[in-house]
């Protein structure tokens, strides 16, 4: 018994020196250190034209949430008031995503991309400038980008396989992400499935889920709409059914996003594409997403800001029940954030402790307006990445030079400890 009882107590030193040793390992002015089995690293990838985001799970298995592209050749977009291309223009977002997963994954490939909302900026748009695939008759821009340089298992979206609520699309971006999933999965083997709101199967872990059982959990909260309750599967519907509504009443393409909640032991994130919470004058209630789903999140470590940190987000209820130690801002636009998100965002009022906020591209334009509270910001510009220790117990953020491909570590802060 004294033997076994020494032998744990030597096992459980080393392995929290193995952890102490992963933790200690991240020196501000090199590269960032492999990720290593039993950790969860978030990457926030700073492309300037839109929303990515690449998990490697505790076990290995990998997602993507969003590959945004903008039109780079749009006035909006060349303006002062959006940011320029990360690292540079001379690729489109969609390849520095792929290069990007290359570099961090020990095996490039993507187990499940999510797709939050049919928007440019969370899964890219065909433009003029567009290359065609040399697969299937598409051309690459974001997600089908991406998918000509990591191969893509299993996407999930709001619309699969009708794309048909709240009314059917057919612009150029949908009929372009249409053609490329009839043809990757006829000829690559990929599945494709509607986000399901409550359930906590869809996403699994793929390579050793035994080792992290009752570890590890992705919650589908939200999706077009339906809403999880927070108690065991069951959802309600909190947009009023289409027949009963105008066409042009009917729900924006930000308010049906998916949001999902990433549990990791006692560590929780959440990412809600753009889901909406501060109602504009004259609408009704029910354009309050953001309310809704934070009741059914509850508190959380690390929250990317829903829509940018635009002016409809990040309501008093939201950040009051999430009250996330962390905040992630994926900035592309002088809009991001607004000044009074940030008054809500650094309130001590709406809940009380400690936050760090970090921006991955933050605009002069921004800070000629807001002014002093953008010195408050722990980065404004970067990759964020978010380091899980192995178990959930604490996390570190690593904010890494975007300038280049070397993945050079600017800052590090942490640990903190999870909830």
């Amino acid at each position: 018994m004294k033997y076994t009882t020494i032998m744990k107590a030597s096992l459980l030193a080393l392995c929290l020196g193995m952890n102490a040793t992963y933790s200690n390992a991240q020196v501000v002015g090199q590269p960032l250190p492999a990720w290593q089995e039993g950790g969860m690293d978030i990457h926030h990838i700073s492309t300037g034209m839109g929303n990515a985001t690449f998990l490697i799970l505790p076990d290995g298995t990998t997602m993507l949430v969003d590959a945004g592209a903008l039109d780079p050749t749009e006035e909006r977009t060349k303006s002062a008031r959006n940011t320029s291309a990360r690292p540079n223009a001379d690729r489109q977002p969609g390849e520095w995503i792929a290069r990007y997963i290359h570099k961090v994954a020990s095996k490039a490939v993507v187990d499940y991309a999510l797709i939050t909302h049919f928007h440019d900026d969370h899964m890219g748009t065909p433009t003029s400038i567009s290359r065609k695939s040399e697969q299937g008759k598409y051309v690459l821009a974001g997600i089908t980008e991406v998918a000509e340089f990591v191969p893509v298992k299993k996407i999930i979206d709001r619309g699969w396989p009708d794309y048909a609520y709240p009314r059917p699309s057919k612009d150029s971006m949908m009929l372009n992400y249409r053609r490329f999933l009839d043809w990757q999965v006829k000829n690559k083997g990929l599945r494709v499935e509607t986000s399901v709101p409550g359930r906590h199967d869809q996403i699994v872990l793929l390579h050793d889920p035994q080792k992290y059982k009752n570890l590890f959990e992705i919650r589908n909260i939200s999706a077009n709409g339906e809403i999880w309750t927070g108690v065991s599967g069951i959802t309600r519907r909190h947009f009023p059914e289409l027949k009963d509504l105008k066409p042009e009443q009917y729900p924006s393409e930000n308010m049906c996003s998916i949001a999902t909640r990433i549990s990791y032991g006692k560590f929780d994130y959440f990412t809600g594409g753009d889901t909406p919470g501060v109602l504009q004058p004259g609408v009704p209630l029910w354009h309050d997403v953001e309310t809704p789903v934070a009741k059914a999140v509850g508190p959380v470590d690390v929250h990317i800001l829903d829509h940018h940190g635009n002016r409809d987000s990040q309501n008093d209820f939201l950040l009051g029940a999430l009250r996330p130690r962390v905040l992630v801002i994926p900035v592309w636009s002088s809009d991001h954030p607004g000044q009074d998100v940030l008054d809500r965002i650094y309130s001590q009022r709406i809940y009380q402790g400690d936050r760090d906020v970090f921006a991955t591209g933050m605009l002069e334009a921004n800070k000629l307006v807001i002014g002093e509270m953008l010195n408050r910001l722990k980065s404004d510009s970067g990759h964020v990445v978010i380091r899980v220790a192995k178990g959930g117990e604490t996390y570190q953020v690593l904010v890494l030079d975007d300038s280049d491909e070397r993945l050079t570590i600017k800052a590090v802060h942490g640990p903190y400890t999870s909830r």
